[in-house]
């Protein structure tokens, strides 16, 4: 635009934003970098998250599901995780609003759930699948690290070992090519899929991995046990009856990552299982906050932070 004005950027963007966009004349503008909020956005199925908009700075975002992501979906934008400064800012919604909210999804943070408690008390709690899925990913990738720095150890004492005697190290190759440190580190993406969706070099690769490795295998079936739970339950009960059962095998199996993934989901287990069967997510939240970080790399950066909050609130408040 600036081009075709024959105007240097710069000069064009300091027309904008001091003259053309009435950034100076906005109402919200002193509180800005503090806190938004804009209770006409209020719907009855909310998502809550957070997200970081500059310097590492995180900030609680509450958005409406039913705006899809465009014009009226952003409902508070905070500044900071603490419950009690969300809630604060929250509860300037009058109370007879605030009660109309009957859902709201969020992760596992116990701050989050204690700014739905105490900002919408009539609304259902419905912890995020995909946070839930990806703690029992995270034990399961945790026991494959564990193996891979004793690979690292085990071939650095080897190739130290050879040097003392004098002899050309050559480490053992399986069939498909990899080491043992590199079958542990290439085998990461094929833990996160069920077995039906590998390629054929992930099935030769799980192959030797699971036979070097058999706690591995019996972790990828916990992992995939606890997905079976989410994809075949259709009602709460169902998953509850699934979910005791997956309790039961990860106390047999006694590893560690695993049983402190289930300790801290049978904490959750209330809010976790009122995911069915509407099966609402956080997933509007996720996409809104991409669509934040997409923004931020179009405008190459936050270098004024309330600029850039008075446009998103232009796009999505």
């Amino acid at each position: 635009m600036a081009k075709y004005f024959g105007v240097l950027p710069e000069s064009l963007e300091k027309q904008y934003k001091n003259h053309l966009s009435g950034f100076h004349e906005w109402p919200e503008k002193e509180h800005a970098a503090d806190w938004l909020l804009f209770p006409q956005n209020l719907g009855s199925r909310l998502s809550i998250d957070e997200t970081s908009l500059s310097s590492g700075e995180l900030y609680t975002i509450v958005t409406n599901k039913s705006a899809k992501g465009g014009k009226g979906t952003l409902v508070a934008l905070v500044k900071g995780t603490k419950s009690s400064v969300v809630s604060t800012v929250l509860m300037r919604i009058p109370m007879s609003e605030r009660v109309k909210v009957l859902e709201v999804t969020l992760d596992m943070a116990d701050t989050m759930d204690w700014i739905v408690r105490e900002s919408f008390p009539n609304a259902k709690k419905v912890t995020d699948r995909f946070h839930v899925q990806q703690l029992v990913s995270e034990a399961l990738q945790d026991m494959r690290i564990t193996e891979r720095w004793k690979a690292i150890d085990e071939e650095n004492d080897l190739i130290q070992k050879c040097r003392d005697e004098k002899i050309h190290y050559r480490p053992l190759i399986y069939s498909n090519g990899d080491t043992k440190k590199q079958l542990l580190a290439r085998g990461r993406h094929l833990l996160y899929k069920p077995s039906g969706r590998w390629s054929e070099s992930q099935k030769e690769r799980a192959s030797i991995l699971f036979k070097e490795f058999s706690d591995l295998e019996h972790g990828y079936s916990l992992s995939m046990m606890f997905r079976s739970a989410y994809e075949h339950s259709k009602t709460r009960n169902e998953a509850k009856i699934k979910l005791e059962d997956w309790y039961r095998t990860v106390e047999e199996k006694g590893f560690t990552a695993f049983i402190t993934a289930s300790e801290s989901i049978r904490v959750h287990e209330g809010t976790i299982l009122n995911y069915f069967p509407e099966r609402s997510t956080n997933a509007s939240a996720e996409s809104f906050n991409a669509k934040l970080k997409g923004f931020r790399a179009l405008v190459r950066g936050v270098t004024d932070l309330k600029f850039f909050l008075f446009r998103v609130t232009k796009i999505y408040g």
